[in-house]
């Protein structure tokens, strides 16, 4: 069979892109005068790092995840590292789970413009700014409400002017855009709010535990991590090779006013099988066992009860142990807040690994985290 040209291939491409709705949004044309404050090569070389040159002068992506302002929280502006024109603010910053810095719009539209980009045969939509010509990033159309937009720029296309720098640094008149954000973060310390409940819950990959905590009220953090055994500060290989006496584990810091040990524990239990002494799920291993860890003594007290009140309730064998809090080590970057920086993978792994269907044969549709 005669292969097709590529001329059919691209007209393929693009008609199954405009199918997905995966078209890029419309881009400008070049405008006649860029560039103007943009300094000489031998400058810039002098200047910027190179990472910097090579995503600003040569068009080039950072690597996600490993990026400076991908999870970048305080209030502030980003502008163009090369000339310093404002760029973007931490008011439209939003958490793609891409990997980069991502924006619903530019605070100056007129410091940037936008032109096509054929590098990945399918179009996309490259943005620039206006007065250096930086290459920053590409907008698409699948961001949140209001705009619909995702701008997804390159950290190292940007340089960061936290709130409280702005005046000094001749950026005084975006202050009042930052007067909600820098009031929340500086309202735990004026206040005499307790330090956030520990618990800690183990259910074979932490990943999955994690994902069924974010999502409680009264919770205010959860790190994934490793409890339970004998090695220090061990890596995720050596956990999952065995030898370490480790467990996959979550550590949960929640307000005790609004949500209780007593629920936390019905999340917990709710989200795994305890009825698999070996792993969870397609996990299998002592690194995935499932137990509950006790950071005092009440804890036990109330973890033992809720473990005889399920059993009570169940006609199956509830073997996840109560166990004594001991170490936790907070695992490697790329396992925390999986399942948001990589939903599609994430989701995958689930289905895959019968997870979903698992916790409904044991608890029903109502209640399963699928």
């Amino acid at each position: 069979m005669r292969s097709p040209s590529p001329l059919v291939l691209l007209a393929a491409i693009g008609l199954v892109a405009s199918l997905a709705g995966c078209r890029p949004a419309p881009a400008e044309a070049e405008p006649e005068a860029v560039g103007e404050l943009k300094p000489a090569d031998t400058e810039l070389r002098q200047r910027l790092s190179p990472m910097q040159y090579q995503v600003t002068q040569e068009d080039g992506t950072e690597p996600p995840f490993r990026n400076a302002y991908w999870d970048e929280k305080r209030p502030g502006l980003y502008v163009d590292v090369v000339s310093g024109e404002p760029l973007f603010s931490s008011t439209d910053k939003f958490v793609s789970g891409t990997g980069w810095p991502s924006f619903t719009r530019p605070l100056e539209p007129d410091n940037l413009y936008t032109r096509d980009d054929y590098e990945l045969i399918l179009p996309r939509t490259e943005v620039r700014s206006r007065g250096a010509d930086s290459h920053l990033g590409h907008v698409f159309p699948d961001g949140p409400p209001p705009t619909g937009e995702r701008w997804c720029m390159n950290s190292a296309a940007l340089r960061f002017v936290p709130a409280e720098e702005l005046e000094a640094e001749g950026y005084g008149r975006y202050l009042s855009l930052f007067e909600a954000q820098v009031a929340s973060v500086e309202a735990p310390a004026k206040t005499d709010a307790k330090v956030p409940a520990r618990a800690l819950f183990a259910g074979g990959c932490f990943w999955c535990v994690e994902e069924a905590f974010d999502g409680v009220a009264g919770v205010v953090e959860t790190t994934s991590g490793y409890t339970g055994g004998h090695v220090e500060d061990p890596s995720y290989r050596q956990v999952t090779a065995g030898g370490t006496g480790h467990y996959e584990a979550v550590e949960v810091r929640y307000d005790p006013a609004r949500v209780s040990y007593a629920e936390l524990l019905e999340v917990f239990w709710r989200n795994v099988d305890p009825t698999d002494a070996d792993g969870q799920f397609c996990d299998r291993g002592p690194s995935y066992r499932t137990a509950v860890f006790a950071v005092d003594a009440e804890q036990r007290a109330r973890a033992e009860a809720s473990k005889a009140a399920l059993a009570a309730k169940r006609d199956f064998a509830v073997i996840t142990p109560v166990l004594d809090a001991s170490a936790f080590y907070p695992a490697e970057d790329y396992h925390q807040d999986y399942h948001q920086r990589n939903p599609a993978r994430y989701k995958l792994y689930k289905w895959r690994c019968g997870r979903p269907a698992r916790l409904e044969e044991l608890w029903g549709e109502a209640t399963a985290q699928g």
